[in-house]
């Protein structure tokens, strides 16, 4: 039987949301190099792997922190999976911008919440887990209380893996690189120089294709 990793790694593959090139690879916020790009945003376009995924979403979300209170979302790209989950659940739903609006209000916390809230963070994808935990800081900054966090995707990097428990904040993902690479490989779909970069990137993604 086909795992809820493997197969949302399948569903990812089969609408075109993981970019590879390793002539020209992509920058991320970190300034590390990567000649792979998996871009969820996608999915939100095709509504049978978007309702797959809002399902496997709240069904990690209802398992592992059923005591939640709150859904938040971390800006951008883990708004529109955050507000599903939470009209999914029946729960109430804020998100995080990565700093204070500038205008208005001047809010950095979107969204009705109370101080002593329990909070499940909703994200698109963990690389190095910093962006991430620091919109926990923010929450608890508030005096929200953080149950934990899931991501649709995971690159699996230990730097994430020890961040989060240094933070003491439990992580789950969806799927991850290594669901990723093992289904794009059985497919046939990964060129041997695509595969071996892939796993060279993997293991020294600081320095790759510096």
């Amino acid at each position: 039987m086909t795992s809820a990793a493997e197969a949302i790694a399948e569903k990812l593959l089969q609408i075109n949301a993981v970019k590879l090139n390793i002539e020209y690879p992509y920058t991320w916020a970190s300034g590390w190099k990567s000649p792979i790009y998996c871009d969820n945003r996608r999915a939100l376009g095709y509504p049978y792997v978007r309702d797959f995924i809002k399902s496997e979403l709240c069904a990690v979300i209802f398992e592992q922190f059923a005591g939640a209170e709150a859904i938040a979302g971390v800006a951008t790209a883990g708004i529109s999976w955050g507000a599903m989950a939470a009209d999914q659940l029946k729960l109430p739903f804020m998100y995080v911008r990565p700093k204070p609006k500038e205008h208005g209000m001047g809010n950095q916390i979107e969204g009705m919440y109370e101080k002593g809230q329990t909070v499940v963070v909703v994200e698109d994808l963990i690389s190095t887990g910093k962006s991430s935990l620091e919109v926990c800081k923010v929450l608890q900054k508030e005096g929200l209380i953080i149950e934990g966090m899931v991501s649709i995707f995971n690159y699996g990097f230990p730097q994430a893996s020890e961040a989060f428990a240094e933070a003491g904040i439990k992580l789950y993902s969806l799927s991850n690189y290594e669901s990723l690479i093992a289904h794009a490989q059985a497919k046939g779909t990964l060129t041997d120089e695509q595969l071996k970069s892939l796993l060279n990137w993997r293991e020294q993604p600081a320095t790759w294709g510096k």
